[in-house]
């Protein structure tokens, strides 16, 4: 398929003698080693710039805001923030933002970044010692619940965090039809149709990802993929509900070619992100 792009996600520590995950508990002031994210955050700065990339710009953030559903004043984490390019546009639309994550120099180039009306925090989402005691009216997490190693500890915390009636919007890119090395694009000559081949689903997978991307050895971090029965699980084994799911596609478009309009409809056909809204029960 032509004219696709990567995603920039963030992916985080997946195996034996690796840096500690972003889910484990450990905060700036008692950090004894750098995050895998740490050694890239210079890559990942300069992909996704002041704004963000296009499917941030176009899909991502837009739609996070409308799911949040809050008005100016009200509180909101940016949850495993990077470099804050979410917790900025948050802060545009009159929102009270503070940015966590556990990159301490992804948190440095956030506050270098952004205004001095977002507050940035470097912890692991999964710390059961981060932000101790504040509440917040919603609290989204942007491609980066894909890049955890352990899930349940930051849904708790999710859990802990909201305030009564407040929304946790997460995105992640869509389990059942992009895992990486796992799935791809074939081409049916005999019906003229493109379709997404999956190798691999139901099992929980830790996959590296070197960055930049077109390296094959070097600097790397970790994507996890699981299947959605483990985040439907999960939410609600921390005592969230899910009331809300949205699959959102790709809004690129192939250049013209014999096989344009079939590449075109395929992306209309297999979702490039999985949306999912939950409350506290």
């Amino acid at each position: 398929m032509k004219s696709k792009r990567k995603v920039p996600a963030r992916q985080t520590a997946g195996k034996r003698n690796r840096p500690p995950a972003r889910a484990t508990s450990r905060n700036t002031e008692s950090r004894a080693e750098l995050t895998d994210w740490d050694q890239a955050a210079r890559w990942y700065d300069a992909l996704v710039g002041q704004e963000g990339s296009d499917f941030q710009k176009d899909i991502i953030m837009p739609g996070v805001h409308r799911l949040l559903g809050l008005g100016k004043g009200d509180r909101v984490l940016d949850l495993a923030c990077g470099q804050g390019v979410f917790s900025r546009f948050l802060s545009l639309k009159g929102l009270r933002v503070v940015g966590l994550d556990s990159s301490e120099a992804l948190i440095r180039r956030a506050r270098s970044r952004s205004s001095d009306s977002a507050r940035f925090h470097c912890f692991d989402a999964g710390d059961n010692e981060a932000l101790a005691g504040e509440k917040f009216s919603g609290i989204a997490c942007l491609m980066a619940v894909q890049n955890m190693e352990h899930i349940q500890p930051v849904f708790e915390n999710v859990a802990r965090w909201l305030s009564p009636g407040g929304r946790f919007v997460l995105v992640t890119t869509h389990p059942c039809f992009r895992i990486p090395r796992q799935s791809h694009w074939g081409w049916d000559e005999q019906k003229k149709m493109e379709y997404r081949r999956m190798d691999l689903y139901s099992t929980e997978t830790a996959i590296p990802i070197f960055t930049p991307p077109m390296r094959s050895e070097g600097p790397h971090t970790w994507t996890y993929h699981r299947p959605l029965e483990s985040y439907f699980s999960a939410l609600k084994n921390a005592g969230l509900a899910v009331v809300g799911m949205e699959e959102w596609t790709s809004n690129k478009s192939s250049q013209p070619g014999k096989r344009a309009k079939a590449e075109n409809r395929a992306r209309r056909e297999f979702p490039l992100f999985l949306t999912l809204v939950s409350t506290p029960l």
